[in-house]
């Protein structure tokens, strides 16, 4: 139960690629993806990472291949994880034909960095031969010498040129099972390169604020930038940069397309940030019923409101509700009713055991 959207998105229609398993582009969802920060050659220490950030909810999950032992290493470490992976790759085609072949189900590259046409041609074979997308990843960090001289700085026209010239090079070779990707660290940089790419392209956009900082700074230019350009119906697949745990990245895409109604996932929590009104501890509430459910992965909306200001209103358009009130005795909700008045030593198992009976009779339809 939830109040229908004030406005619904109108997604850019764009072609749709397979990156592994996982549908990308098209009418399909909007994925999430983050990257291991691992050595990729502690092959125990990586699965575990890929694990964690697969339970948090990514789709995609991207390994640093610098060297030979760690695109080799991918032949492991795909046995022990059913998510796809992207390597990462720079400069050095043969890591690249290296991750094909060692399970990679997508590469990210930039062409005109591999070399010579000889070798791209090798990398564009790897990938086809072994079913493998690619990702062109043109980054303001490290623009083309001669587009960089062109445009005396990184700009939205620069990331655009690059992005298209690198595309041509993998269309010339007829292959078009790709992604783009045009990063910035600057948010505005970022939302006019791709709002220029998508009105020339209609191969499926990765979005993302590069080196966007730590948690707080960089989950906020993420959330500006993304949320722009997600707005505007741009993007099909995204990331958070995050200088933190992977997981954090992938909470934090995923409360950006709840927030926006592009993805249910999970219990979504419509709280207040407290004051003097309230029957009990928003704040310290809220915590803990985001550790006790964060298990669910069912999409469910659940209200916790301190008072009876505007605990009712919000209770009648979410699952579960809990609104605060006098001497400790909490009304509980159910799909926007009162259910029955709860004392606040009783409300989180009591909130916890309603969610988790409501995730069930959702899953069993």
């Amino acid at each position: 139960m939830s109040i229908r959207p004030f406005r619904d998105i109108k997604r850019r229609k764009t072609k749709e690629i397979n990156v592994g398993n996982v549908k990308v582009g098209g009418s399909n969802p909007i994925t999430v993806q983050s990257m291991t920060n691992t050595l990729t050659t502690d092959i125990k220490a990586t699965i575990k990472q890929i694990n964690e950030i697969q339970s948090e909810g990514a789709d995609i999950v991207r390994v640093s291949c610098p060297d030979e032992s760690s695109s080799k290493a991918l032949k492991e470490i795909v046995k022990h994880v059913d998510v796809p992976l992207v390597a990462d790759i720079h400069f050095h085609y043969k890591r690249a034909i290296e991750a094909a072949e060692n399970g990679a189900s997508c590469l990210r590259i930039n062409p005109g960095n591999i070399g010579n046409i000889n070798k791209i041609k090798e990398v564009v074979k790897a990938a086809r031969d072994n079913n493998c997308s690619i990702r062109v990843g043109v980054n303001a960090g490290s623009l083309e010498k001669d587009i960089l001289e062109k445009y005396k700085e990184p700009c939205p026209e620069a990331l655009v040129e690059s992005a298209l010239r690198n595309i041509k090079i993998l269309e010339d070779e007829n292959f078009d099972n790709l992604k783009i990707s045009v990063k910035s660290s600057d948010v505005f940089l970022s939302i006019e390169a791709y709002r220029q790419l998508s009105k020339v392209t209609d191969y499926p956009l990765h979005l993302g604020i590069t080196e966007a900082g730590g948690f707080v700074p960089g989950s906020v230019k993420s959330s500006i930038g993304l949320g722009t350009l997600l707005l505007d119906g741009i993007g099909d697949t995204i990331r958070i940069s995050l200088s933190d745990n992977p997981v954090e990245e992938v909470k934090i895409g995923n409360e950006i397309l709840k927030s926006l109604n592009l993805r249910e996932r999970g219990v979504k929590i419509i709280s207040c940030p407290s004051c003097a009104r309230q029957g009990f501890k928003v704040i310290e509430t809220v915590k803990i019923l985001e550790e006790k459910l964060s298990h669910i992965k069912t999409p469910i909306t659940l209200s916790v409101i301190g008072c009876v200001v505007n605990g009712p209103g919000e209770a009648a358009m979410t699952d579960v509700g809990i609104t605060g009130g006098q001497k400790g005795n909490n009304m509980l909700y159910l799909s926007g009713v009162q259910s029955e008045k709860v004392l606040t030593k009783d409300m989180i198992d009591k909130i916890v055991v309603e969610v988790e009976k409501k995730a069930s009779k959702l899953i069993d339809k």
